[in-house]
């Protein structure tokens, strides 16, 4: 006897044992809630086996059995994605899902207006994103988690590509009143006294704090975030000066005080780009993203940023 279930009730399963609730899974599938506890029912009732224990007050826990069809349901989804894939690549047409990884320090900037351009060019592809630190973006590309990551050129292993976009120059984030504000640029043994803001994050931080190393300087670090917003705000309030590559589109600090931007001399740009696992193929809708991201970059005035030369 064939069984009954479909791939989308596989889903709302999957979306349920990832989130712990039915509430949250139906924010992320974009469904209602009865709809998504309707189908888990009909799940139970096909398989004659109960998937969650069902606790009022904490929501949703998988029973042993429900740990196991969990992994093989998700293996499942996998299997139909490829499917999509294939699909694609025979017909040049661009669909099914793209996992879409960013860097949460630029995320903000880039990744709204960028989804939002490829989506109305390519409306068959069901996108969802992701915005991390760079460490748990190489982890989620690593074990398949996401497609590709928005990025930066940092620590890359060999078992990624990377496809560089735009050249980004280190700066230093300034409050306007500081003496170094008017300046068209500075040297690390100008700011090695004064107090420091760190953007402390995997990789950035090194990244960061190598202007001042590879001189045999310490800086005063006086306080840490891993919030860029939040480091501008610091920085605009008084606490110290922040270092970034990525400029904001305007002047002005999360809290609305003007800042100043001012180049660093003596630390590598970086590149901004897409990551991605090495492959020797590509599927049609990964190469229309990466050639959708190089359009991008080079619309008028985008960031106030320079494409790199090939």
């Amino acid at each position: 006897m064939p069984l009954r279930f479909t791939l989308r009730q596989l889903e709302y399963f999957v979306a349920v044992g990832e989130a712990g609730s039915i509430a949250k899974a139906a924010e992320q599938v974009n469904v209602s809630p009865p709809s998504i506890s309707a189908s888990i029912a009909q799940l139970e009732a096909e398989f004659g086996i109960q998937l969650f224990v069902r606790r009022h007050s904490h929501g949703l826990s998988l029973t042993a059995g429900g740990r196991v069809f969990l992994k093989e349901a998700a293996r499942l989804l996998s299997d139909a994605d490829a499917l999509h894939d294939v699909a694609s690549d025979i017909s040049s047409v661009v669909r099914g899902p793209l996992a879409i990884g960013c860097l949460l320090t630029f995320a903000q900037i880039v990744l709204p207006s960028l989804r939002h351009k490829f989506e109305a060019t390519y409306p068959d592809v069901r996108i969802r994103q992701f915005e991390f630190n760079q460490g748990r973006l190489f982890d989620m590309l690593h074990q398949g988690e996401i497609d590709l990551a928005l990025t930066y050129d940092l620590e890359l292993s060999q078992d990624v590509d990377f496809e560089p976009l735009l050249q980004l120059p280190a700066y230093v984030m300034l409050p306007v009143d500081h003496p170094l504000s008017s300046r068209s640029s500075v040297v690390p043994e100008e700011l090695v006294q004064e107090p420091m803001v760190l953007l402390d994050l995997p990789y950035s931080r090194e990244y960061f704090l190598s202007a001042f190393d590879q001189k045999g300087l310490r800086p005063r670090i006086a306080e840490r975030t891993g919030d860029i917003a939040v480091m501008r705000s610091m920085v605009a309030n008084g606490f110290g000066y922040g270092i970034a590559n990525m400029r904001p589109l305007n002047n002005l600090s999360p809290d609305g005080k003007p800042l100043s931007f001012v180049a660093l001399e003596g630390l590598r740009p970086l590149a901004m780009g897409v990551a991605l696992p090495h492959a020797e193929h590509r599927t049609q809708t990964v190469t229309a993203f990466i050639e959708h991201c190089r359009r991008f970059v080079t619309e008028p005035g985008l960031f106030g940023t320079v494409v790199p030369n090939s």
